[in-house]
């Protein structure tokens, strides 16, 4: 019962960052992310509510003269960062990202990329409240999975990371509303 509780919750809750600035402000995203003489901009910024529940602030970054959806679509460097409001068991999250990963990829993708995604998701525990998790795309050196600042996983196959960063970024994953404002698409 719980794992439905995750799905519903990441299929179709939507709070702006207008809606509810307190979780945003606790998220404390920089306006420019660095690493070295690397610089991306912070683009958009969301909160992901069930019910009356905050379960993460998450906040986009691509390279200055590059909008989000370009960056996605064309697989340049971006950096998802979330930072959870709530406590949450790995099993429920593995169980909601393959839901919606199966309702965004054609079976022969899910084939294909199985034993990958099966590894990045093994490569992160339970979610404890104010732990800071990162996407970390550069098309060099592939994608990062940061927890707390430490890189837990890294994959060079692009294919997975186009899939899993989808579960924010594409049509299908995120409730409309929060993945245009995470893309900083506004009406």
């Amino acid at each position: 019962m719980r794992q439905m509780l995750i799905v519903l919750l990441l299929m179709y809750s939507a709070t702006g960052q207008a809606a509810e600035p307190g979780p945003i402000k606790e998220a404390n995203f920089p306006a420019q992310w660095r690493e070295g003489t690397h610089v991306m901009e912070r683009k958009g910024q969301i909160v992901l509510t069930y019910l009356w529940a905050d379960i993460y602030a998450a906040a986009l970054f691509t390279q200055p003269d590059v909008n989000p959806q370009q960056a996605f679509n064309e697989q340049r460097d971006l950096r998802l960062e979330l930072f959870y409001l709530r406590d949450l068991d790995h099993a429920d999250i593995t169980k909601a990202s393959d839901t919606i990963l199966k309702r965004q990829q054609p079976a022969t993708t899910l084939a294909t990329l199985d034993a990958p995604l099966k590894k990045l998701q093994s490569s992160f525990g339970d979610i404890k409240r104010g732990d800071r998790y990162a996407l970390d795309y550069n098309p060099r050196r592939g994608l990062n999975i940061e927890r707390n600042g430490t890189v837990i996983f890294n994959s060079q196959n692009h294919e997975l990371a186009r899939a899993y960063l989808g579960i924010w970024l594409a049509p299908e994953g995120l409730p409309e509303k929060l993945r245009r404002d995470l893309l900083a698409q506004r009406p």
